[in-house]
């Protein structure tokens, strides 16, 4: 393996901000723009947005913060190791997911249905870019948090590409061309975490014992007979968690390895914009890992009888709170209320509905409709 320093976006190339800013005297723009995310409320209300478990069933389980920070951990583990920028992509992998809505998938589902009822959508990543343009207010001299062109156009790009007429919400994020090659790495680093960590969690709730990740993962079978050969008699507890490290050291080379092979012709960060596809990737062999752990979970985890029944829960609760503030503009709180001068209701709505906490939504929930929200 070769680091890929060719290939790292230099700062100093940067497309800059919306609103021109002076350089600060000892932090990099991306650096800025880390810093500006941390202390946004929309990264703060990730604490209380669930990840896959809800708030409640164990104080160990992963929320959304929690599973952001490794997110960032792992990303800036590839990064470091590849040469790239490690500012640029911590930026971005802090930023990844604060457009998502209360109650994780199951939010944005039902969300996104709502809002075609009126010939529209919703997405995460377009809502998390409205919020980094426009919802922040911590500044006087600008809207939103002013962040730099890369890391706007990454929250919008890190997990898809997209082609020129495709969205106008995204035409001046250089549709047709990959984003850097910092961005690519955000989705294959948000898949290790979330497939090990929902992995984790799932065990630890009692969903599924080893043999029957070991029958449905063949690498996750071969580290279980590794470590059991090397400290015979340990708890089940203990096993596990000696294969899920190595299983997450095991994705993450194989990240590093893949994306340094798929980049060997490249010889700058240009021509990763141009490429006819992603550089980041992962070998062939992790990435059989990685499609085995996502088929295991959906089967044996997001689709389980108990969860199929929370996210069923969940979106009838978004629905009807959904309905009743399109019905009842006038309960929406004042800020919110004056969009409406401006937006249609149900934009208004889908807006102040996806930026809540699962808490606070509960609380909503009870005062406008009243009983338990459980």
């Amino acid at each position: 393996m070769t680091g890929l320093g060719r290939l790292c976006f230099p700062a100093g190339r940067s497309r800059g901000r919306r609103y021109p800013e002076l350089p600060h005297p000892y932090r990099s723009e991306f650096q800025r723009d880390r810093d500006r995310i941390i202390h946004s409320r929309a990264f703060r209300r990730l604490e209380n947005k669930t990840q896959v478990f809800p708030a409640g069933v164990s104080d160990h389980f992963r929320n959304r913060l929690t599973h952001t920070i490794e997110v960032s951990q792992i990303a800036r583990t590839v990064a470091n190791a590849l040469q790239l920028n490690e500012d640029l992509t911590e930026a971005l992998s802090l930023g990844h997911d604060i457009g998502h809505p209360p109650f994780a998938h199951a939010g944005e589902d039902e969300l996104d249905r709502q809002m075609r009822r009126f010939g529209e959508r919703f997405d995460h990543n377009l809502h998390a870019l409205r919020i980094v343009e426009s919802f922040e207010r911590r500044y006087a001299r600008f809207p939103g948090l002013n962040l730099t062109f890369e890391v706007r156009e990454g929250i919008v790009k890190h997990s898809r590409d997209f082609a020129k007429g495709e969205d106008p919400a995204f035409e001046e994020y250089l549709p047709g061309l990959r984003p850097p090659l910092e961005a690519q790495l955000i989705d294959l680093a948000d898949e290790i975490a979330y497939n090990t960590a929902d992995l984790d969690d799932a065990f630890s709730a009692g969903l599924f014992g080893i043999a029957e990740v070991c029958q449905a993962v063949p690498e996750f079978a071969r580290l279980c007979g590794d470590v059991e050969g090397q400290f015979p008699g340990i708890s089940d507890r203990e096993r596990f968690q000696e294969v899920l490290r190595g299983l997450v050291n095991n994705l993450v080379s194989g990240l590093i390895e893949g994306t340094s092979s798929a980049a060997a012709d490249l010889n700058d960060f240009e021509q990763v914009r141009q490429n006819p596809s992603r550089v980041a990737s992962f070998t062939l062999e992790t990435n059989a890992t990685n499609r085995a752990l996502k088929q295991f979970l959906h089967h044996t985890v997001y689709y389980s009888e108990s969860m199929a029944e929370e996210r069923r829960q969940s979106a009838a609760k978004i629905a009807d709170l959904f309905e009743f503030y399109v019905a009842h503009p006038d309960r929406l709180p004042e800020n919110y209320a004056e969009s409406l001068a401006h937006s249609p209701v149900h934009r208004v709505v889908c807006d102040y509905i996806a930026g809540m906490t699962d808490g606070y939504f509960e609380r909503c929930y009870r005062q406008a409709l009243g009983g338990s929200s459980s």
